[in-house]
């Protein structure tokens, strides 16, 4: 990950300023980097455009909690302002269009245990408003790709209900077009 700074100020000058309190200032990691997205860490910034995206019922409707309050939202996104807390390498991550700065979603990897397993799931929500113009699934790529180079992950899953299966298709072909591949029946 590469943290992006704010320039720093000049010391001979910083006593000529009023001193009044400002919270410290987070510097901004970006995590990767696409030809059209900037996938970050999740700043607090981003929590009006979130929770846009986690009060939409159509946006939310494969979700099995549903659609999120403000209150709710800003937990998760506080959860994974640093990354995952266990996991500091995975984590959801802002999903932010370069040529507009547009907060265009979270995506992410998520660390999971199931049936005593751990297994890393591929996490996407993109704004409606951007379906169908190639986001999810350049996002998805990247993901993968970072995580194959980076962990050596060979295996990302996604989770879906029953009732998001005819978006399995797509998922299956974004993985399958990925340089990582499911691990052996042996």
């Amino acid at each position: 990950s590469i943290p992006v700074q704010p320039a720093p100020q000049s010391a001979a000058r910083e006593h000529l300023r009023p001193r009044t309190h400002q919270p410290a200032q987070t510097p901004r990691v970006v995590i990767i980097e696409t030809p059209r997205l900037v996938l970050r860490h999740l700043e607090a910034a981003d929590l009006d455009s979130l929770f846009l995206l986690y009060r939409d019922p159509e946006i939310r409707r494969y979700y099995p909690d549903g659609t999120r309050t403000l209150a709710q939202t800003e937990e998760e996104l506080n959860y994974f302002r640093n990354g995952h807390p266990e996991f500091t390498e995975l984590g959801l991550w802002a999903t932010i269009e370069k040529s507009s700065g547009a907060f265009l979603g979270r995506c992410g990897l998520l660390p999971w245990k199931i049936d005593g397993i751990q297994e890393v799931e591929l996490a996407l929500l993109i704004a409606k408003q951007r379906w169908r113009e190639g986001f999810a699934t350049e996002a998805s790529r990247a993901i993968v790709e970072y995580a194959s180079m980076r962990f050596r992950l060979v295996w990302a899953m996604a989770m879906m209900l029953p009732s998001a299966i005819d978006n399995a298709a797509r998922i299956t072909s974004i993985c399958c077009q990925s340089p990582v591949a499911p691990p052996s029946e042996s």
